[in-house]
């Protein structure tokens, strides 16, 4: 067998984070050699997931447990806040960046490209890590040929930050590039409550909903005369995003530059 690919989570002590210190310790092609977060202390990362004890101690510090144990990739599951500067620190001290979190702009992916191309390494920003995600994403580009009338509704917990989502964003960029710009509703239409008709994107809307007790569903909704088409997807745990995190962390050590999109990955 190959030598093993060392990885270092960021955000190892939320609950993203706790899943890939499981997923990683639990193959073995792969090797955890840092563990990164701020709100537990100095445990040890098989502890905070209910494994033995690995040596592998939480650290608070990114750059200094990056420059002490040297993997060769990093996953990165923190927050919109954290990210890019995450990114950056890894791709300079060239570590391979997979990560999960949404909400980089355009620029900040294209100067990242650039500083990955430089480096020789691959980096991988995906906004979900789901087969059946991606599917749904597929699927409704495809049907937005046909029925070009759409909408979208994601829904999350309340206190994800960003909206709309990540996914929700990538599926109405695919469904753009399948039909062209329709305004759609009544031209006379009046929001009595403004953003009762959600955001903007391309001619159709993208509705947010935030609730406690919700994980994450998407439905896109197609309307066409005497019918309707929906496309929907619903994640349960966390777990089910940890295949695609696999994946990516081994297919990123034969990449250069930067990916955007898990699709990508897939055979």
């Amino acid at each position: 067998m190959s030598e093993s690919i060392k990885v270092a989570v960021a955000g190892a002590a939320g609950r993203m984070g706790r899943e890939v210190v499981k997923m990683v310790l639990e193959d073995p092609q792969l090797q955890l050699v840092a563990a990164v977060g701020r709100s537990t202390g100095p445990v040890d990362a098989g502890s905070l997931v209910g494994k033995p004890d690995t040596g592998v101690i939480l650290s608070g510090h990114l750059a200094e447990a990056l420059e002490r144990t040297r993997p060769d990739v990093l996953v990165d599951f923190t927050n919109p806040k954290s990210a890019m500067p995450n990114t950056e620190t890894a791709v300079a001290l060239g570590v391979r960046p997979v990560v999960g979190t949404t909400g980089f702009t355009p620029e900040q992916m294209e100067a990242l490209d650039k500083q990955c191309k430089e480096q020789g390494i691959g980096c991988l920003i995906a906004p979900n890590f789901s087969i059946g995600a991606i599917l749904m994403m597929k699927f409704a580009a495809t049907a937005a040929k046909y029925l070009p009338h759409v909408e979208i509704i994601e829904y999350h917990g309340d206190q994800k930050l960003d909206a709309p989502s990540g996914t929700s964003i990538k599926t109405a960029e695919w469904i753009a590039e399948s039909r062209q710009e329709l305004r759609q509703g009544n031209p006379n239409e009046e929001e009595v409550i403004e953003g009762a008709r959600g955001g903007y994107y391309n001619g159709f809307r993208i509705h947010s909903v935030r609730l406690p007790g919700v994980f994450a569903q998407q439905e896109v909704i197609f309307g066409g005369h005497g019918q309707t088409l929906k496309i929907r997807h619903d994640s349960y745990e966390r777990a089910g995003y940890m295949p695609g995190v696999n994946t990516a962390v081994k297919k990123i050590m034969n990449v250069t530059g930067l990916v955007h999109g898990f699709e990508h990955f897939l055979d």
